[in-house]
This record gives structure tokens, sequence and C-alpha cells, in this order.
């Protein structure tokens, strides 16, 4: 017996018209939690995921207990942790993100620069993570116009 699957209807974001199939920028933070999910939060981190969920949602306002503040927390905590063992991961927080956004939106161009200029910004290399938050969104903003689903 099949089951069937109602697809989740994406908003429109301000750069134009998107399609069903668009990937998200919650879809690509989950990705994240999948690959750098062992990695423990910095800043960078942190700053990447506020540029995200602001671009996500669309507001400034940071949510108490949203995936910005809790990244916040994470990267303050983690940089007094001595034992790593017990520093807060990437994955903890991002795990879920989608469900954890009031709202999301089709992945863009413009998206993935703002968001990778806030990791740089905040990392003391002023790089980005390979495969982090920067380079998630990045990726699905590529794949986005790759196919077609952001216009």
């Amino acid at each position: 017996m099949g089951q069937f699957v109602e697809p989740t209807p994406v908003q429109v974001g301000q750069t134009g018209v998107v399609r069903e199939s668009a990937l998200t920028i919650g879809e690509a933070l989950e990705a994240t939690a999948h690959t750098v999910g062992d990695k423990p939060v910095e800043q960078s981190d942190a700053s990447a995921i506020q540029a995200a969920e602001v671009r996500a949602t669309g507001c400034n306002v940071i949510t108490p207990g949203g995936l910005a503040s809790m990244a916040q927390s994470a990267a303050a905590f983690n940089a007094e942790c001595q034992r790593e063992e017990e520093k807060i991961k990437m994955g903890d927080v991002l795990t879920g993100a989608t469900a954890k956004l009031p709202a999301d939106k089709a992945a863009t161009r413009q998206d993935a620069a703002g968001v990778a200029s806030a990791e740089m910004r905040n990392n003391p290399d002023a790089t980005a993570t390979p495969g982090g938050v920067a380079a998630s969104v990045a990726a699905a903003a590529r794949l986005n116009e790759n196919v077609g689903n952001v216009m």
C-alpha cells in the first residue's frame, strides 16, 4: 500500500516566484546539521545561523528560543567550555531547523551572500566553514537557480 504525501507549500520571497520544489533556507540549515553536525558551534556559526533566520523569516527581531537564539547561547557556552565532548554541536542546534523556523523561503543567491558575509565577518580567519551554514545555503541557492525554481 502506497503513502500519499502532500507537498509542503513554500512562501514567495522578495526575489520572485517560487515553485514548490525549491530548496528553502530551513532545509539548507538541516543539511548543515548532517554535514558538520559534530562541529562545536562557534560565534561565526551563530552569526551565520542568525543571518539565515533573518533572511528566512524576513524579520530582524531574534525570537527567544529560536534557532539564532539557541546558536548564540551555544557559542557563548562553548567559548567557556574546556571539555570538547561537552560542547554544544551544530547538529544539536540545527536538527529539525525547518520546523523551528516561524517562516521559511527558497534560498537565493542574495541569501547565500548575506549568510556567507555574516559567517566570515565573525570568524577570526575570515573564512567560512566547508560544509557549514554559508556553504549549505549557497548550495541550495545554486540548485534552485540550476533547476529554475527561483526566478
